[in-house]
């Protein structure tokens, strides 16, 4: 029986063939996005693996560290954040106590005093950028490069710059150390470790499961509903051979060879399709850099569990689609009406809603535990909207019925009132779509709004800030830590950049006047203690600039430098005047330096390096926008994979209603002959096809929409504690293009519809 099914489906003609490239190309695509999550989630591991390193010294867990040698000597270790045209430098500053010091991955040796190593993208970045808005900053000259081992990417910026112990036994947040962190930051929990590189991949693993997830589905339904082409065609076939002597488990066995043949064949290719677009792959910033290309591995356990879960899934999605040919020989011709679908078929859509309600507050801790909590939700809810279609069309279906005279309504309504289960068939791939553009919408737009970058103009987004300040006294209100003010040929340097626009230095303050923008509730501790600064230097700021009328100085926010972009959303229109002369406030410490520039890279990157060189044991300054884009990077990446999700899940939806209304329109080829020749004009007929496709479509993508958001809702809440936001424009013209895309591919049948119901079709043979 094998080699039979193997000849109907290798010679059965172009329907055959056909409908085995559909199903192969569907499986292979299902493989290929399994396969680039899988290796995305490896590669994820690795890449945050080559973060450890830059963890020493933080306060890592006993796990992370390797036992030190006896003789070991101390490394003074000080990790800091630069940043050049908005990409961010990771800059360690060592300094060896002896010739037995660890040594950092990715180094031959300990750099010296007045040497440095640069990773291979930094060195590039050196070599082709003027020296005053990078190199300078850097004591010495370049003794080699950091190789790949310590590199979490290709484009990774790292630098590991060589002091004498003295310098950096100075700096406060300088440590010694005497081994090598080799944990990832996944693995810190937070309470007795610190990460200040890389990130929790864990997350990220949660994340990816979930959208593999939302994109598996549509193929699934892609090849079900390849499966079913010609089905009525295969139906009498099988059922002239059930006549001659063939049984159920034969009949069986020819309907599963195709489809088994199409999953090997397809899961061969979506093997391939992964290696061809591995390259393109190591390119997603999911992680806030892309990722080596070798590092996009495989596991044994992941082929073996792709070779295995995607052909037995496309073979039970085409076991369900193909129930149909399996009917005794006389009940081709004894074909009644299929009972009604039941309203029990809400019940795995409601479980799945349940199921994510019950999550909330009682989310596991660790990643495993949320996949399997999360996904199994989703599932069932996609599951559910399957199930629970056919019931949706009809309910639709009879309203309409009942609610017009129209010919082309009444047809289209009695015949979805009758068979709910083929019409909502057709264009389950788009709601499915539908419901999972909506939630990962939802779940991005939530994150977004909570975790995003405000929209700040060029200006402000341009400013420079140097913070000196080393934490905050709640007690008194006042910031710790400050530096002297900048000298006049330092001030005179920063004015002299084309670009810049004016120096503000935040002075510490002995008036101790409250901050004027503290938005904090009364009696909530001692408030804030407020900034002082000259009204002449706050003239030439981008914006929150006014002082009380007549003012030399006034009291400002600590944290002026925000320009109020995070926690204050009403700053004063006008600063109030401090009592204290110019003269005096030009001595006092300064605990921050603002400095307004045009935007441009050039007058950012100097006066960053001449602020870094005149504060070199502080850290180095950065723009509003920088500080912003920190915060939002992995949200890139997150909008980056909905993107995907959405691009993908549209053209497979539409790939299954194109194949779904050709072949329901080829099965009914004979019914539709008939009303042609009892004087049914083309026009009712298209009509009745296009509504056939529309009702359904549009009944249970409203569900499918409000489901989707639902979902989204209980996710956040559950895992993050946010509420979702209404979606944007954006989101409203990805659907309403969806849906005119979606009439659009029903329209393309039309030409099919009268060629292939003319009268020599509705002859008996």
């Amino acid at each position: 029986m094998i080699r039979l099914g193997l000849r109907l489906t290798l010679r059965g003609g172009r329907e055959a063939g056909a409908r085995l490239a559909v199903i192969v190309a569907a499986v292979a695509l299902g493989v290929g996005l399994l396969l680039g999550i899988l290796a995305a989630i490896n590669a994820t591991a690795t890449q945050n693996g080559r973060n450890a390193w830059l963890n020493t010294g933080s306060g890592t867990s006993a796990a992370g560290r390797t036992a030190a040698k006896a003789d070991t000597d101390p490394l003074w270790w000080l990790l800091r954040a630069d940043h050049v045209d908005g990409r961010t430098i990771g800059r360690v500053d060592i300094a060896a106590t002896g010739p037995n010091s660890p040594v950092p991955p990715g180094l031959p040796r300990l750099p010296g005093p007045g040497e440095f190593y640069a990773s291979p993208a930094l060195t590039k970045l050196l070599r082709s950028t003027p020296a005053a808005e990078l190199a300078d900053r850097y004591p010495g000259h370049q003794v080699g490069t950091v190789g790949n081992a310590a590199l979490p990417g290709p484009d990774s910026l790292i630098v590991v710059i060589g002091h004498r112990p003295d310098q950096l036994a100075k700096r406060h947040d300088a440590t010694q150390v005497t081994t090598i962190t080799t944990a990832a930051p996944s693995s810190c929990n937070g309470t007795n470790c610190t990460v200040r590189a890389g990130i929790d991949s864990r997350g990220i693993k949660l994340i990816l499961s979930v959208a593999g997830t939302a994109l598996i589905f549509p193929v699934l339904v892609l090849i079900g509903t390849a499966t079913r082409l010609a089905a009525a065609g295969r139906e009498q076939r099988f059922a002239a051979m059930r006549l001659v002597g063939a049984t159920p488990r034969q009949i069986s066995m020819l309907s599963a060879v195709e489809s088994t043949l199409a999953a090997i064949v397809g899961t061969a290719v979506g093997f391939g399709l992964f290696q061809l677009f591995r390259t393109q792959l190591a390119r997603v910033d999911l992680t806030r850099t892309p990722y080596f290309a070798d590092d996009l591995t495989l596991r044994t356990g992941d082929i073996l569990l792709v070779c295995l879960a995607v052909p037995v899934g496309a073979a039970v999605a085409a076991r369900i689609a193909l129930r149909r040919v399996q009917v005794s020989p006389l009940g081709v011709t004894r074909r009644v009406t299929p009972r009604p679908p039941r309203a029990y078929r809400v019940i795995p859509l409601a479980v799945g809603i349940a199921e994510l309600s019950y999550t909330i507050g009682r989310v596991p801790r660790s990643t495993d535990g949320q996949i399997w909590v999360f996904v199994p939700g989703i599932l069932l809810v996609l599951t559910g909207l399957v199930i629970a279609g056919p019931w949706l069309t009809m309910a639709g279906a009879r309203l309409l019925a009942r609610q017009t005279s129209s010919p082309a309504l009444l047809i289209a309504g009695r015949r979805l009132a009758d068979d709910p289960k083929a019409g909502f068939r057709a264009v389950s791939g788009l709601v499915l779509a539908l419901c999972v553009t909506s939630a990962a919408v939802g779940i991005i737009g939530s994150l977004n709004a909570e975790r995003g970058i405000p929209r700040t103009g060029r200006s402000i987004a341009g400013a420079l800030v140097a913070d000196y300040a080393q934490g905050f006294d709640r007690a008194t209100g006042r910031p710790v830590g400050s530096v002297p003010p900048l000298s006049k040929a330092v001030a005179d340097d920063l004015d002299s950049v084309p670009g810049v626009k004016g120096v503000l230095m935040i002075h510490t303050n002995p008036l101790g006047t409250t901050d004027p923008a503290d938005g904090g509730p009364q009696g909530a501790g001692t408030p804030p203690v407020a900034g002082l600064a000259s009204c002449a230097e706050l003239a030439r700021m981008p914006a929150h600039s006014a002082c009380a009328p007549g003012a030399r100085t006034a009291s400002v926010a600590q944290n002026y430098g925000t320009f109020g972009t995070y926690r204050w959303t009403h700053w004063p229109t006008a600063w109030p005047a401090a009592d204290i002369s110019a003269q005096r406030l030009a001595r006092l410490p300064v605990q921050q330096i603002v400095v307004a520039t045009d935007g441009s890279t050039a007058a950012i990157e100097r006066a960053r390096t001449i602020l870094a060189n005149t504060y070199p044991d502080h850290d180095i300054p950065r723009t509003v926008g920088e500080d912003h884009a920190e915060n939002g990077a992995q949200l890139a990446g997150y909008r980056q994979l909905a993107d995907v999700v959405v691009l993908v899940g549209f053209p497979t939806a539409g790939c299954s209603l194109a194949v779904s209304v050709a072949g329901g329109l080829r099965d009914r080829k004979r019914p539709f002959s008939l009303l042609r020749l009892t004087g049914t004009q083309l026009g009712v007929l298209r009509r009745v096809l296009l509504l056939e496709s529309a009702v359904p479509l549009l009944v249970v993508a409203v569900v499918a929409i409000g489901m989707g958001f639902l979902a989204a809702q209980l996710f956040v809440q559950a895992q993050f504690g946010y509420s979702i936001r209404a979606p944007g424009l954006q989101y409203y013209a990805i659907v309403l293009a969806g849906l005119a895309a979606s009439l659009a591919v029903i329209a393309s049948t039309m030409p099919l519809l009268r060629r292939i119901t003319g009268p020599e079709t509705a002859r008996n043979d």
